[in-house]
Order: C-alpha cells, then sequence, then structure tokens
C-alpha cells in the first residue's frame, strides 16, 4: 500500500477544487436522468458510471502503486463501503426517472445529519444536546421538501430517501476506514466492486443509446464519477474538511440552473425553504464538529 499525500496548508485552492468537484457531482445526476429519459435501462446506466470510474481510477492509481494499490487491510469495511455507496447510487437513480434533480439533491444535503446520527452507534461519538437539536432541525427541512401529507407527495421520495440513507452509511464507514487505508484503495474498492457486482445484469441484454449525443453521455458518466472524487480527495488534502465541506452547498445553485436549462424546472418554493433548513442544521454540525475536533469525511 502505499504512502499516503502529505496534507497541505492550500485553502482557497481547496475551495476551488470542491466547487469543481460538486459540479461534476451535479453533472452525473444530470447525465443520469437524461440517459434513463432516453430509455437506457437505471442499471446499466448505473453500471456505466462505475465501469467508467473504476476505469480512470486504474490509469490514475496503478502506475504509481502497481496491484498493491487494492490491498486493504480492512476488506469487510471496504466491501460494505463500496456496496452502500452502489445502492444509494442505483436508488437515486431510480428516483431521477420521477423526481426533479432539484429534488433529489436537496434531500442529499441532510447526509451529515443523518451521518451524525449513524455516527453514535457505529463510531461510538457522543451528539451532545445542541447538535441534536441542529438533526432535529434538518430532519423538518426534509419533511418540509418531503411534505408527506400534501397531494403532490410522490412514492418515489422514499427511493431518494433510501438513496441518502446508503450514502450516509458510506461516509461513517469511510470515517471508520481513515487512517487505515489510502484513498486510492478506497476509490479502487468502491468503483471495482461496482462493476463487477453490476456487471452480468447490465451486459444482459444490453441497450445502447440511439444517438450521438446519448452514447457521448454514456459513455462520459463514468468518467465525470471518477475525476469528480479524485478532486474532492484533493480538496480535502489541501484544507481542512470545516473549511472544504460547506462548499457542497453551492450545488443548490448548480442543479437549479441545469434543471431549468436542461430539464425546464425549477425547485418549488417548499423545496427551497426546505433546503435552506437542511443546510443551515448542516452548516451548525460541521461548526460543531470543527469546535470538538471531529473532521467529517
Amino acid at each position: 500500500m502505499a504512502t499516503p499525500s502529505p496534507r497541505e496548508d492550500r485553502p482557497a485552492a481547496a475551495v476551488l477544487i470542491m466547487a469543481a468537484a460538486v459540479f461534476l457531482f451535479t453533472l452525473i445526476d444530470t447525465s443520469a436522468k437524461w440517459l434513463i429519459m432516453a430509455g437506457i435501462p437505471a442499471l446499466q446506466v448505473v453500471f456505466s458510471r462505475y465501469a467508467g470510474a473504476f476505469l480512470t481510477a486504474l490509469v490514475v492509481f496503478i502506475p504509481q502503486g502497481g496491484l498493491r494499490e487494492f490491498h486493504s487491510n480492512r476488506p469487510w469495511i471496504q466491501l460494505i463501503r463500496a456496496l452502500a455507496l452502489l445502492c444509494s447510487t442505483i436508488f437515486n437513480f431510480l428516483a431521477l426517472t420521477y423526481l426533479p434533480i432539484t429534488l433529489t439533491i436537496a434531500l442529499f444535503f441532510a447526509i451529515p445529519i443523518v451521518t451524525t446520527l449513524l455516527s453514535i452507534p457505529i463510531l461510538g461519538e457522543k451528539v451532545g444536546l445542541r447538535r441534536f437539536m441542529a438533526v432535529v432541525a434538518g430532519f423538518i427541512g426534509v419533511l418540509v421538501i418531503v411534505q408527506p401529507w400534501g397531494a403532490e407527495f410522490h412514492w418515489a421520495i422514499f427511493l431518494s430517501i433510501g438513496a441518502l440513507s446508503a450514502a450516509s452509511i458510506y461516509f461513517v464507514l469511510t470515517r471508520l476506514l481513515a487512517g487505515t487505508d489510502n484513498n486510492s484503495t478506497s476509490q479502487l474498492w468502491s468503483s471495482g466492486v461496482a462493476t463487477l457486482a453490476l456487471a452480468p445484469f447490465a451486459l444482459n441484454d444490453t441497450v445502447w443509446p440511439a444517438d450521438g449525443l446519448t452514447m457521448f453521455i454514456f459513455l462520459f458518466i463514468g468518467f465525470i464519477g471518477g475525476v469528480s472524487h479524485i478532486l474532492a480527495t484533493m480538496a480535502y488534502r489541501f484544507a481542512p474538511a470545516s473549511t472544504v465541506a460547506p462548499v457542497v452547498y453551492v450545488q443548490v445553485l448548480y442543479a437549479t440552473a441545469v434543471g431549468y436549462l436542461v430539464f425546464n424546472n425549477l425547485p418549488t418554493v417548499w423545496t427551497a425553504l426546505g433546503t435552506g433548513i437542511i443546510i443551515a442544521s448542516g452548516i451548525y454540525i460541521w461548526q460543531r464538529e470543527r469546535v470538538r475536533g471531529v473532521a467529517p469525511n
């Protein structure tokens, strides 16, 4: 296993790199929704996303450290982590079949909130009263977005909640692996396990894109996925999590712009209000963890 790259003090570069990574995250969801609307099965889209990311990881990491980059000190945790990320992507891409991208991304902003709760049984962390109240406020924001009492409630929201839950497990397990495995090992496992798991299903009775643009997006989505995670990791190497993590909320602007320009929809008033509540509670949680000296991954 290769020696981890040393941390650097470059906060401005970290913010810019993370903003670029978040933009690519938005492009992943946009591409997935476009492909599914074009008639490509969701599982096939997920496979393309991870197969491309796996190839990107192989090209970037294997020349540096060889096959030993696959070596993990906690392989079972890596396997569960990879499967959690895969489940999150499957649920999210299925949700995008029915829901606006602004809504699905808004719910993902609750990841710090769910991660805080999961860190209690999995990591043994203690959550004080103020952080717990921030968690409660965040869930109120989720309810404002979901509106289970409203006439426009769609059952596919449960897919987004499943994606949120699985992604939160992924991030908690990423914390658990901190200092145990290199980023290269984690990225090779997360993309490789997903690729191997989906290959028998995705390659059976393949549906190919019908036009050049859709084919380009189909082939490019995995590369976007691989580069986005590499950039995000680089940002965390250039600055502490308390500086980098809140940058993900710029995705509100990206998702709104893409939702309007590509799919001709805008977030509802309730989605905007709920997103604001979730962002405020998430930033407070990050601030409290910074004060306590706990760096979320």
